[in-house]
C-alpha cells in the first residue's frame, strides 16, 4: 500500500470564508499516483472545517445565515469560552460543519456524486491555518 501526505495552508482575509479546494485535492491525488484508495482531508485547527457540498454562491450565503442564527458571533459576552478570545462561535460553527471528509479514489480520480465539491470553511480567519491531505491505496 502507498501513502501520501501534504499540508495545505490558508490565510483568509475575512473572519469567515468558504474556499473550494477541490482542484488542490485533485492535484494531490494526481501527485500521489494512487489509483484505488481513499483520500482524507481534515482541518488541523479547531475553528476551521472541511466539508463536501455544492459550489453555489446562494447556498454559501445560506450556510452563513444559518450558522450565524445557530451560533451568532456577537455579543461576545454570551459565551463562557470568550474571555481572552472572542471565537466561541467559531468553535461551534466548526462542530456543525465538521472536521474532515473522506472520498474514495477510483481509477485515479475522486469518486464524487453529482455536484459534490470539497470546501475549506473558515470561521475565525485572518491568520495562517492548515488542512491535512492523507491518501492511502494502490
Amino acid at each position: 500500500m502507498k501513502t501520501y501526505r501534504k499540508e495545505l495552508w490558508f490565510n483568509t482575509p475575512h473572519r469567515r470564508d468558504f474556499i473550494n479546494i477541490t482542484g488542490e485535492i485533485e492535484q494531490c491525488v494526481a501527485e500521489s499516483g494512487i489509483k484505488e484508495g481513499m483520500c482524507l482531508v481534515n482541518a488541523m485547527h479547531i475553528t476551521a472545517s472541511i466539508f463536501i457540498n455544492d459550489d453555489e454562491p446562494g447556498l454559501h450565503q445560506d450556510f452563513e445565515t444559518w450558522l450565524e442564527k445557530l451560533a451568532p458571533e456577537k455579543p461576545y459576552s454570551q459565551y463562557h469560552h470568550n474571555g481572552s478570545e472572542d471565537n466561541a462561535d467559531a468553535h461551534l460553527k466548526r462542530t456543525i460543519m465538521g472536521r474532515e471528509i473522506v472520498v474514495a479514489i477510483t481509477n485515479g480520480k475522486l469518486d464524487f456524486g453529482p455536484w459534490e465539491q470539497i470546501f475549506y470553511g473558515e470561521f475565525d480567519g485572518k491568520r495562517k491555518k492548515r488542512a491535512l491531505v492523507k491518501i492511502i491505496g494502490e
